[in-house]
């Protein structure tokens, strides 16, 4: 049986950095894998030195990590996290607190991208991480839509996962006292131009 190769110094140390970047970051191989772009098999190949990932991969990749790890220590919602709150609040049937948590990590990501308290700290890192799905196409738009129109609103460039194309199907959550008309009508433009409808009234604070 053939032994695999050892790595080359240079080599052990990409992948010492980059198992690193996975620990710190708090996310499994495979969510830290989506989170930084890339797939489950094409990270075990750079952690096994298998492949080589460009100087621009670890970059981003020990970045996104930092920026994760500082946003969990002061208990503000990463991207991921954000989605992985929605998605166990559904699984549970409990709706409503699937939406807080949209809304609680879109008011974190508010405030790392507007409170000079973050100034000095490259928290927005933590929403430039993938997240993985919600386990709803509707809450995964939505989320994607938020965070773009909070960097946008803050002068910031939108992450690419953000940038999303107008639903297939129009989305609009059963609203308790609004119709269906009156809903559509209060849903601010960046949102209808996704076919996403929820009042803008519904969207001020988690």
């Amino acid at each position: 049986m053939v032994q695999p190769q050892k790595p080359d110094r240079d080599t052990q140390e990409v992948i010492d950095a980059l198992r690193r970047s996975v620990a710190i970051s708090g996310l499994s191989q495979a969510a830290f894998a989506r989170a930084v772009g890339t797939s489950a098999p094409r990270m075990s190949t750079y952690l096994r030195g298998a492949t080589r990932p460009s100087a621009w991969f670890c970059a981003r990749a020990n970045r996104l990590a930092k920026a994760l790890a500082d946003a969990d220590e002061r208990r503000l919602m990463s991207a991921p996290e954000t989605a992985t709150d929605i998605r166990r609040a559904l699984r549970a049937g409990e709706r409503a607190w699937a939406w807080r948590m949209l809304l609680q990590g879109r008011d974190h990501l508010r405030l790392m991208l507007t409170d000079t308290a973050y100034a000095d700290l490259d928290l927005t890192g933590s929403w430039e991480a993938v997240p993985g799905p919600t386990g709803d196409t509707g809450f995964d738009a939505l989320l994607a839509a938020l965070a773009s129109h909070e960097f946008e609103e803050a002068g910031h460039l939108a992450p690419e996962w953000t940038q999303i194309e107008p639903l297939d199907e129009e989305w609009q959550p059963p609203h308790p006292f609004l119709s269906p008309e009156r809903v559509v009508d209060r849903t601010p433009l960046w949102l209808r131009r996704l076919r996403i409808y929820v009042p803008e009234r519904d969207l001020a604070t988690a």
